[in-house]
């Protein structure tokens, strides 16, 4: 008989839930004792054909200056920019000016005008991997990119039909 207290409760748990099913069956059954394996199963490597990035697209607007001549302002101007924004804080934290002005609002310079422009940003979020294992071509979709060799669980359990 085996000794259960050297077992892990894991594997206590699943012998003593086949001794239940197994048990009752036993008796109704024929004098031959007979026992089903669950399952086979191994680790192996399976060689990636192809990994394609599955993107999410995410779009967002921005308010740009564009001046008279068509060009977006350059990145120089960023600090005269900020400069502006603090100096509308200023003005409307100090007493006497109008409540009603909106400090959060940046006034563009003469001869041009804040347009909102659209961009779009793509992240990968998932990945098709295409990949063979003995000679089959199976397609799975992956959080991440595999590499060239992918681990994959090999599983075998007979078909066992209804009598002898």
């Amino acid at each position: 008989m085996l000794r259960i207290r050297t077992l892990s409760p894991l594997l206590q748990v699943a012998l003593l839930l086949v001794a239940s099913v197994i048990g009752p069956a036993r008796a109704q059954q024929s004098p031959q004792q007979t026992v089903i394996q669950v399952e086979n199963v191994r680790t192996e490597y399976a060689r990636v054909l192809r990994a394609q990035p599955v993107y999410q697209t995410l779009r967002a607007t921005a308010m740009v200056e564009v001046c008279e001549d068509g060009v977006p302002a350059a990145d120089g101007e960023e600090k005269s920019r900020l400069a502006r924004v603090v100096g509308a804080v200023k003005d409307a934290l100090t007493p006497g000016k109008d409540a009603e002005e909106d400090a959060t609002t940046v006034q563009p310079r003469e001869g041009c005008q804040l347009v909102p422009t659209e961009r779009e940003f793509q992240r990968p979020i998932a990945y098709d991997v295409d990949y063979v294992h003995h000679g089959v071509k199976y397609r799975s979709r992956m959080p991440y990119d595999p590499g060239d060799r992918l681990r994959v669980r090999v599983s075998i359990t007979p078909i066992v039909s209804g009598g002898p």
